[in-house]
């Protein structure tokens, strides 16, 4: 049966013997659309929001990346014979913390500011990011590598937060070009559920499926390489517990974007929900409810982990 279709009356839903299919373990990016898509939404979420100039300016950060990854020239993956030691170690073969980068990230920053100045939404960048852009652009490469540094062991300067927000953007075009690169048969959910299985970085938001072959499953998604990864639902994604999860969301809007809260380690993150709204954008939904998360800091949770462009930005 395709996606869409009708099961006939008497027939079983999912497997001809019965039952159900399991959830896929992981779900890899596609590098083509996966900034595009974003844009699209964050600019569709933008119209009389409150946030309005900023996410128009998150638009135009996110059709940057669209355009650096077009840029990129092509770049070969990982050597199989690491990715499948590393798999095998229950380690990710591309973790952020130790994968030796490529110099062509760099190329993708610059087109990245590039696009960011001259792009069809250069109007909505403001005149303190075209300074932190012309800024960045002076720096030699062994002071971007060291921000890159800095950025994926978390300990950026706050001098240098504005900077940073476009070096986060172009490794997340890096990584994800990366991970859109590997075989989705060769790779394994990790030991820790609530890392990402291909760089092991904190996911970005998760989010409930309404469609495909397991309606109703979670997917946590990399705020990093753009991977999803299958996550049990009921179970905090910090601690693990279950005794004491609710749902905390802004009265009067439409659900489609709720806090999972747990009262066991006090932390909350972000889930989507396709049943409300087929849209949801696991990046641009996230960015447009900040309103959740003061609501959210205000009654005591802290973020699971935080959004790279608004930690930097």
């Amino acid at each position: 049966m395709r996606q869409g279709e009708t099961a006939p009356t008497g027939s079983w839903i999912g497997k001809p013997q019965g039952g159900v299919d399991a959830p896929d373990p992981l779900i890899l990016p596609d590098p083509t659309t996966r900034f595009a898509a974003t844009a699209t939404r964050l600019e569709a979420l933008s119209g009389d929001h409150p946030m309005a100039d900023w996410l128009r300016f998150m638009v135009s950060l996110a059709q940057a990346q669209h355009d650096a990854m077009a840029a990129l020239a092509p770049l070969a993956g990982p050597d199989a014979a690491l990715v499948r030691q590393a798999v095998e170690a229950r380690m990710p073969p591309l973790a952020a913390d130790g994968h030796r980068r490529h110099p062509i990230w760099r190329e993708g920053l610059l087109a990245l500011l590039g696009h960011s100045e001259s792009g069809p939404f250069a109007a909505a960048v403001p005149r303190e990011a075209r300074a932190v852009m012309q800024s960045l652009r002076a720096r030699g490469a062994a002071a971007a590598e060291k921000l890159a540094d800095d950025f994926l062991s978390g300990g950026v300067a706050a001098a240098d937060s504005g900077a940073a927000l476009y070096v986060a953007a172009a490794l997340q075009v890096y990584f994800t070009r990366l991970a859109g690169g590997l075989s989705a048969q060769d790779l394994r959910l990790l030991p820790e559920r609530g890392l990402c299985p291909c760089c092991g970085s904190l996911p970005v938001s998760g989010m409930v499926t309404a469609s495909g072959k397991t309606p109703g499953a979670r997917y946590l998604h990399c705020s990093l390489c753009s991977t999803a990864w299958n996550h049990v639902r009921a179970s905090c994604i910090t601690c693990g517990e279950s005794r004491e999860l609710f749902l905390l969301s802004i009265e009067g809007g439409s659900g489609a974007v709720r806090a999972e809260v747990c009262g066991d380690c006090r932390s909350y993150a972000k889930m989507l929900y396709q049943a409300q709204d087929t849209r949801v954008d696991p990046v641009a939904d996230d960015l447009a409810t900040l309103g959740l998360d003061v609501l959210a800091a205000e009654a005591g949770w802290s973020r699971h982990a935080p959004n790279p462009l608004v930690l930097t930005g």
